[in-house]
């Protein structure tokens, strides 16, 4: 487990530095951290197709990624993630592994309104309902129970945007209109994929261990960008709802799967969780890209796409909810909620 009676070491001597990590994982993350690295894929069950005498292993879980392997249902979601973890963490310790780095997400620690800027230590939430951070919990969990005694790092990025990087939360900059709720003061921090493969490197060359958040700072304070800032960036306008109608449409949409997400995410696109990323901070990593310039980057990956809940549209669907807005789109969808119950038996 990474958190152990509330006492994380700084570090692990003997960081081997001139051994190339082996990285295992599925998703553009993971991807881009093994492009990084210079890491050949590998399996996360099969330790015997690792390079002989590795010692260090990075494990990426997607962190609400379209394109990676999703399961049918929430539950089996979770599993798999777990599985994930737990087989990684297996066949760490069977190879030998003396240091793991794992990528999961800030969003573990969770996004309220009014949410403190998460520290490093600060605990993760472990009570979530369906989601991808209660996912990643099952996911860190699992991965640390099986590895043991063996050192174990975590990063957990801010929201993550870059070429290729299509997850949950980027999606949310594809819909006609940007989306807030009353009482959320949501502010975005964005970090690069090629930093959070920087924070990586200096985990796996410093011998980190614990919980390592990772996001780009401004004079000592997180670099995070408010709503108005983002959406005037975007040329999007806002629209606000109240909680409970934003929350309640998006849990029966997703229930009869016209949403492809769980309500539980829509809290970390409208409610502020953004990160100290101290430890990696005072071992020297450095991130190369503002959140201004990553946000630039992340409206690149959007531009031309439209979609509302994650849920992307094409051709004459795309026009009409371009030209209705998010509100109507987000509440209108409740006709397609009311057909779905109609045609139940």
């Amino acid at each position: 487990m990474v958190e152990a009676d509330g006492a994380v070491p700084a570090a692990v001597s003997g960081g081997a530095q001139d051994d190339p990590p082996v990285v295992v994982g599925v998703g553009q993350v993971a991807d881009a951290v093994r492009a990084g690295l210079g890491a050949p894929e590998a399996s996360p069950v099969d330790p015997g197709g690792w390079p002989d005498g590795a010692r260090r292993l990075v494990v990426v879980a997607p962190a609400g990624e379209f394109g990676a392997p999703t399961a049918r249902t929430d539950a089996e979601q979770r599993a798999r993630l777990a599985l994930l973890g737990r087989r990684a963490g297996e066949a760490a310790v069977a190879a030998g592994i003396e240091h793991v780095v794992a990528v999961t997400s800030a969003a573990v620690h969770g996004a309220t309104p009014g949410r403190d800027v998460i520290d490093d230590d600060d605990p993760v939430v472990r009570d979530e309902g369906p989601g991808f951070a209660g996912d990643l919990v099952a996911f860190e969990d699992a991965l640390g129970e099986a590895l043991g005694a063996v050192p174990l790092a975590v990063v957990r990025p801010a929201v993550v945007v870059g070429p290729g990087v299509d997850t949950v939360l980027t999606r949310h900059f594809e819909a006609p209109r940007l989306l807030t709720v009353r009482g959320g003061g949501r502010t975005w921090q964005l970090v690069h994929v090629e930093d959070v493969v920087s924070a990586v490197r200096v985990a796996l060359d410093r011998g980190l261990v614990g919980g390592l958040t990772a996001g780009p700072l401004r004079d000592g304070e997180p670099d995070a960008l408010d709503s108005e800032t983002v959406a005037a960036a975007a040329g999007m306008r806002t629209v606000q709802l109240p909680p409970a109608t934003a929350f309640g449409a998006a849990e029966r949409l997703h229930r009869v799967g016209v949403l492809p997400s769980p309500a539980n995410d829509l809290a970390f696109v409208v409610h502020p969780w953004s990160v100290s990323a101290r430890r990696l901070h005072d071992a020297g990593w450095s991130p190369a890209w503002s959140g201004a310039a990553a946000l630039e980057v992340l409206l690149a990956e959007v531009r031309g796409r439209v979609g509302v809940g994650g849920r992307r549209f094409g051709g004459r669907d795309a026009a009409a909810i371009g030209a209705a807005g998010a509100a109507v789109a987000v509440l209108g969808t409740a006709a397609v909620w009311r057909q779905a119950r109609s045609r139940r038996p």
